[in-house]
């Protein structure tokens, strides 16, 4: 697991993974794009990302994740992932989950996601449970019969712009 001090790797680590898995590709400009940054700081950064061993960097070429890479990176969708669907269970709007998963997301401690991601399972699996709370029945009539919803590219880009917005 990367250092709470590399929130920037991390956010890089997950916008890649999210790009190859989406687009079987990942490229500075999509990056750039996607967290809102120059290119400059995109490359500056898969430098940094190969030499700690988390890319494969080649300049004008597309970016690959190390096993180490894809290892950080799933984790931080794992995290996202989590993090979001339990905000939405608690009825809190799209928008607003989407920006405190961003905040959140790198500050959780392991056991803490692991209580929540437990509490998720538990509200999934007990459809009477969530009766009592009215938020926690609309979040349960969105998710019953679906997939766990996937972090997509959209969803990453708009909470990059919401956390963007919120700090200037």
């Amino acid at each position: 697991m990367m250092h709470r001090n590399t929130l920037n790797k991390e956010d890089y680590l997950e916008v890649i993974h999210t790009l190859i898995k989406e687009k079987g590709y990942a490229m500075n400009i999509d990056i750039a794009s996607h967290l809102h940054v120059r290119a400059s700081a995109v490359t500056a950064m898969m430098r940094r990302l190969d030499e700690d061993g988390y890319v494969v960097y080649e300049k004008y070429r597309g970016i690959t994740l190390t096993p180490e890479g894809k290892k950080v990176a799933k984790s931080v969708v794992n995290r996202h992932s989590i993090i979001n669907r339990f905000l939405r269970m608690l009825g809190v709007d799209e928008e607003t989950a989407q920006k405190d998963t961003e905040a959140i997301e790198h500050n959780v401690d392991p056991k803490t996601l692991h209580r929540i991601d437990t509490l998720l399972k538990f509200a999934e699996e007990n459809p009477e449970w969530v009766k009592k709370y009215p938020p926690f029945k609309e979040y349960h009539k969105g998710i019953t019969g679906h997939e766990k919803a996937e972090v997509t590219l959209s969803d990453l880009k708009h909470a990059h712009e919401l956390r963007r917005g919120s700090r200037e």
